[in-house]
């Protein structure tokens, strides 16, 4: 009891340099309120496709058979294909600048959806909308993690994965009021609405952005931080060498690399246990019940339990693994036996459909499935912690890759398990879903004990090398420099 004790006193007492509480107050508020705000918007706007789906646009549009789930897959594609040169072009244009105007792009595709007319419109402007929602998440971990210090990521990460789990829960009471109150106001339905509203909210968060945010602590020109700030940011990360990342050598070596790739493939398992929530299971299981009849209010209202969930456990999580330092692994195993006891009580509910015990028990299993959420945060606060001594946009590359790798296999993994025709039960997706939380648990392990004997190898080269100021240097960064002058003396340069 005592060791908890002590514990407890040293991660909530920080040492912290001259002048470094102050800073990391500044950073915590131009940071994550810009961030936490973009996600914020960001999901708000994924939510409302479904929450619309089920107020009347379904009907409205004409749907048919599983055309929200390639709604869903158009979206997906654009989001897979700008993930690594959204994340690439935060070294050549200036965050405060490409992500504000990334918003403005995407507040203005959604406005746009209020005006369609038939499901194919929307697939159109989701594909663009995916384009230009490509850096959020990525982009922002990649930014935190060029900010805070191993010791403060995880809960960061966890508040900012946490801002956009609110926009899913608040789009369903969002859309019930603006049901209620805007449905048929100058000839729009409610859905409509939603969609114009969504839009409209987004853009004073870019202009925010645009003022405010301080890009990353090398390129900062913040008006609110004082040099010797700067210089105390600079000073709390690795100093890693920043070069240009367009090279032949860079890209062999980054999708080469056993880190790029073990991380890639953990996160496109870790994606697929959160397809209960992604896909909206729980209103497709609500409005496709076999006995009983739901209002909108109703299919709107109750699956905001499913995020609110997730808000906690991701805010659990992520505070439990820095207490720990930095054991994020420990969610991976959570998360396997979550998923597969939660498809189980679906599976099982599946045999007896009109026993009015079985709708209990499935609602039960969809909001406890919303656990899984806290992979988000933690797994990305993983990846950062194990590339802080590695080249920055190798780092970027890897985190764009496990968002482009995860939602790459999604873009069909949701039509082949998931699809709307398949409500109520999608009896293939929950053995898809104990399938994954099993790989999920073994991959992680595997990654855990890899990536231990890495960091530790790399910590103590650093330390080693601390005392000789301008030394640092990453392996990479070694055999880099080596095979660019390998490849100018094969083809005579100098």
């Amino acid at each position: 009891m005592a060791t908890i004790r002590s514990a407890l006193r040293e991660y909530f007492h920080v040492e912290y340099q001259p002048g470094e509480r102050k800073l990391v107050q500044k950073i915590d508020f131009f940071i994550l309120t810009f961030c936490c705000l973009s996600y914020f918007m960001n999901y708000l706007d994924r939510s409302n496709l479904s929450n619309a789906y089920v107020s009347g646009m379904q009907e409205d549009l004409g749907f048919v058979g599983d055309q929200l789930n390639v709604i869903n897959t158009c979206f997906t594609v654009g989001y897979v294909v700008g993930q690594i040169p959204a994340n690439l072009s935060l070294h050549y244009v200036e965050p405060r600048r490409f992500f504000p105007a990334c918003m403005l792009v995407w507040a203005g595709l959604t406005m746009v959806t209020a005006s369609a007319r038939r499901p194919q419109s929307i697939m159109a402007i989701r594909f663009f909308q995916g384009l230009a929602e490509a850096t959020t998440f990525a982009g922002t971990h990649y930014v935190l993690g060029s900010w805070y210090t191993e010791r403060e990521l995880g809960k960061r990460s966890g508040i900012f994965t946490a801002s956009g789990l609110a926009g899913t829960m608040i789009g369903g009471f969002i859309q019930t009021g603006i049901h209620s109150s805007l449905d048929g106001v100058n000839g729009l339905r409610g859905w409509r609405w939603l969609f114009i509203m969504d839009g409209i909210i987004t853009l004073p968060v870019a202009l925010y952005g645009f003022i405010f945010f301080p890009n990353t602590p090398s390129t900062t020109k913040a008006f609110y931080l004082t040099d010797s700030e700067k210089a105390l940011a600079v000073s709390r990360v690795p100093p890693v060498e920043d070069r240009s990342p367009i090279s032949w050598t860079f890209f062999r070596k980054t999708f080469t690399s056993w880190l790029f790739w073990g991380f890639v493939v953990l996160w496109i398992i870790a994606g697929e246990t959160e397809s209960f929530s992604s896909n909206a299971l729980m209103a497709l299981y609500m409005k496709s019940h076999p006995t009983n009849k739901y209002s909108v209010a109703q299919l709107n209202d109750y699956p905001t339990g499913v995020p609110a969930v997730g808000i906690v456990s991701t805010l659990f999580w992520a505070t439990l693994t820095d207490f720990l330092n930095g054991k994020r692994y420990l969610v991976g195993y959570f998360i396997g036996i979550t998923g597969v006891a939660t498809s189980t009580m679906i599976l099982a509910a599946s045999k007896d459909p009109t026993n009015p015990g079985s709708t209990p028990v499935v609602f039960g299993a969809y909001y406890w499935a919303g656990a899984v959420y806290a992979c988000q945060a933690t797994f990305f606060a993983w990846a950062n912690d194990a590339l802080r001594y590695e080249q920055h946009m190798f780092r970027a590359i890897v985190l764009a890759g496990m968002n482009l790798g995860s939602n790459a296999v999604n873009a069909w993994w949701s039509i082949v398990f998931y699809g709307a025709s398949m409500a109520p039960w999608f009896t293939r997706g929950m053995w898809a879903m104990i399938a994954v939380s099993i790989v999920l648990a073994i991959w992680t392990a595997a990654l855990s004990y890899t990536t231990s004997k890495h960091g530790k190898a790399r910590r103590e080269e650093f330390t080693g090398s601390s005392s000789s100021v301008g030394q640092h240097k990453t392996a990479t960064d070694v055999e880099y420099a080596s095979e660019i002058g390998a490849d100018r003396r094969c083809r005579g340069g100098k």
